[in-house]
């Protein structure tokens, strides 16, 4: 038997024990970057991470490797990637890995357990049709080679549901394809969230086929919890502060009103691209 526990790249309902001790374990171990993560945009290290003969495998995304962007604050992502954490935990849904900022080989940064996907899992697909069929929702017409357009479609899956619920409380203003990582256990997860919690409207995502529909009763109970923890002295407002600003803090806590007032899922609002570039 090895004298290091693997930790399976998984999450587990939020509160309990073992949640607990992967948090533990990537606040407190040791990191170690074995390589780097070529297609990502911003500095992102594939380590490990082991402490007390436990050991997992990580992202670690130092804020010393973070691009500057015309629209957010330098030096800001890595603390809105524990920010969307906190909030997924929050909601009781654990679409988000564990993730903690701290320090690291190249400096402070975002650490988040690793999560193997499942390639067998297909969430998205190009068909030539005019319409999705049955067990699938429509995202939009792109144009795949120059004399040819296809319908590009997402599952009509309740843990993508959850996920777009998810994002327009984040104001994600990044999520494509390849920020879903469904698992071969059924869970599904969602990675790569520098880019939200802005003031203004950016919300960007691939998941708009439930868009202007009347949000689910558990996304309306889930989303009444997130109003009281994140109000005045909330559980979900103290754990932000730091990791974003207050006027952040306060548009989060708009949003989820105005999706609480309205009832269904928001639509594009024409004032900023609805999909993002590239899309997977």
């Amino acid at each position: 038997m090895s004298a290091t526990e693997r930790i399976p790249p998984r999450n587990v309902t939020p509160g309990t024990a073992s949640d607990a001790a992967r948090v533990e374990l990537l606040a407190h171990g040791e990191l170690t970057v074995r390589g780097r993560i070529r297609e990502a945009s911003n500095a992102a290290l594939f380590c490990t991470v082991a402490r007390d003969g436990r050991e997992a495998s990580c992202v670690y995304k130092p804020v010393a490797g973070e691009r500057p962007l015309w629209d957010f604050p330098e030096g800001t992502l890595a603390g809105r990637e524990v920010a969307a954490y906190e909030v997924s935990e929050a909601t009781g849904w654990g679409l988000v890995p564990p993730t903690v900022l701290r320090d690291g080989p190249y400096g402070e940064g975002m650490v988040q357990l690793w999560i193997d996907a499942d390639p067998e899992a297909g969430l998205l697909a190009l068909i030539d049709a005019e319409e999705p069929g049955p067990g699938w929702r429509a995202i939009g017409f792109a144009e795949v080679d120059e004399d040819r357009t296809a319908l590009l479609v997402h599952a009509d899956d309740a843990r993508l549901r959850r996920l777009a619920v998810l994002d327009a409380v984040l104001n994600n203003a990044d999520r494509k394809g390849g920020h879903l990582l469904p698992t071969a256990d059924g869970r599904l997860y969602g990675i790569d969230h520098g880019v939200t919690f802005n003031v203004e409207n950016k919300l960007r995502t691939l998941l708009w086929g439930w868009a202007g529909e009347p949000l689910p009763a558990e996304a309306l109970g889930v989303l009444k919890g997130l109003r009281d923890a994140l109000g005045e002295g909330g559980s979900l407002a103290a754990r932000l502060t730091g990791l974003i600003t207050p006027a952040e803090t306060d548009a989060t806590r708009a949003r989820v009103d105005a999706l609480l007032a309205s009832g269904v899922h928001p639509e594009p609002s024409g004032e900023w691209p609805a999909i993002p570039w590239p899309p997977v």
